[in-house]
């Protein structure tokens, strides 16, 4: 027996589980994760320097710093380009799909119907 529900929650989470396990988005997060975490290292311990200089009334030297004179804030901006430019092949798909005429013949071409399926196996 089709439920038109069921169908639409499977479809659903088929595009759902589809864009979030793309392997375009995992490399597009995990460099921006990277991005993020070097940039917030960088300015943490530029705060800190700066902190200890006012403290202590003395000259603190950076040079020897991991940080010095790396511009994190280039590749942060960059990783964020790059997310919210991503474009995702299954995303594409579904575009051209959606302006079918058919396009319900053609999102299940790209997503095939899991639910008939599983009433198939449990009768």
């Amino acid at each position: 027996m089709f439920c038109a529900s069921s169908y639409f929650v499977s479809f659903f989470a088929q595009v759902a589980e589809s864009v979030l396990n793309s392997e375009e988005l995992d490399k597009t997060v995990a460099h921006l994760l990277v991005a993020v975490r070097n940039d917030g290292y960088a300015q943490g311990y530029a705060e800190c320097s700066h902190h200890l200089v006012n403290a202590l009334k003395v000259d603190w030297d950076t040079s020897k710093s991991a940080t010095h004179g790396v511009n994190t804030d280039v590749a942060l901006a960059a990783a964020k380009t790059e997310f919210n430019n991503l474009q995702l092949p299954v995303m594409d798909l579904i575009n051209v799909a959606l302006q079918s005429d058919d396009h319900v013949a053609q999102l299940k071409e790209i997503f095939p119907d899991r639910v008939e399926d599983e009433d198939e196996d449990l009768a």
